[in-house]
């Protein structure tokens, strides 16, 4: 890249994360603002190296899952802070979730844990056996519900940028999202992210009838 294409992208991730205090700006203190600047300062350090398959920053997507969680699903600060960061422990091995803990206290700390947990689950499996170790893995969370809505957002913006991958990745990723998502979105009230997911689901794994 060059330099102009480097400042370029800089200010188009400034741009970003304004745009993400602005969608909250009616509920966030300055303590709260000073909470999402320190998530967003890591985020950016863990993910400087990676892009997506689009071949954009990585930073983008945490960025664009933190805004569906403010604006869409209208979580709080914490909630925001660990959606900026729920890539950086998988992603970065610089960072522990010990060191999350540390800089961000016990809470950002166990959704960062959780979402990462998530994550890891074997990524080969079909989609039932997957689906059994999904419903797991929510019964040892689900003493903070926010993990669930935070991968409910990190899926939603996955799906909306999956035209980026390979097709078979595309037809996995829309069947879990059918299969796993999109009844735990209608699980949770959020009704309009269950409809999307569904919808984006049905372009990649029937995608005659979506047209």
């Amino acid at each position: 890249m060059t330099a102009a294409d480097i400042a370029h992208e800089n200010a188009a991730i400034a741009k970003e994360y304004k745009e993400l205090l602005k969608i909250s700006y009616r509920t966030l203190s300055t303590a709260d603002k000073k909470l999402i600047r320190k998530a967003f300062d890591v985020a950016v350090d863990a993910h400087s190296d990676q892009r997506r398959k689009s071949g954009e920053a990585y930073i983008f997507h945490p960025i664009a899952v933190a805004k569906i969680v403010a604006s869409e699903i209208g979580l709080d600060a914490t909630s925001i802070a660990a959606s900026l960061l729920h890539d950086v422990v998988e992603d970065c091995p610089r960072y522990t979730i010990d060191d999350i803990q540390q800089l961000f206290g016990e809470t950002v700390a166990r959704i960062v844990d959780g979402l990462t947990k998530i994550s890891s689950l074997n990524k080969d499996m079909n989609v039932s056996m997957q689906a059994e170790n999904f419903r797991k893995m929510i019964l040892t969370i689900s003493d903070d519900f926010r993990v669930v809505l935070i991968k409910l957002a990190d899926r939603l913006h996955n799906m909306r940028t999956l035209d980026s991958m390979r097709a078979d990745k595309q037809l996995k990723i829309a069947s879990e999202t059918k299969f796993l998502y999109a009844p735990l979105a209608h699980r949770f009230g959020l009704y309009s992210v269950k409809s999307e997911l569904e919808d984006l689901s049905m372009k990649y794994c029937e995608s005659e009838i979506y047209e």
